[in-house]
């Protein structure tokens, strides 16, 4: 699964400027975000969808956030990481 290139993160827009709005979080490239200096977040796209990673307590989550209901399940979950 490759990351997310640049056509995959424009069907995304929506979602990353929500998470851009969110405190702590740094955006090194185009949807590969860091929090405390680690990589926090990053996107990938395969043929199956539109897929976000997100750390949660230390190891990866997968989200297919290919439609809304997955990029408000990813939000929610890193509300809560980041105590937002």
């Amino acid at each position: 699964m490759k990351h997310a290139g640049p056509a995959a993160l424009d069907a995304l827009a929506p979602l990353l400027e929500a998470i851009r709005a969110r405190p702590g979080l740094t955006e090194r490239k185009p949807g590969v975000f860091y929090r405390k200096h680690q990589a926090w977040l990053h996107f990938h796209e395969d043929p199956a969808g539109l897929f976000a990673d997100l750390k949660v307590e230390g190891d990866w989550k997968r989200f297919d956030v290919t439609d809304a209901a997955g990029g408000v399940a990813l939000v929610a979950c890193l509300d809560a990481e980041i105590g937002a």
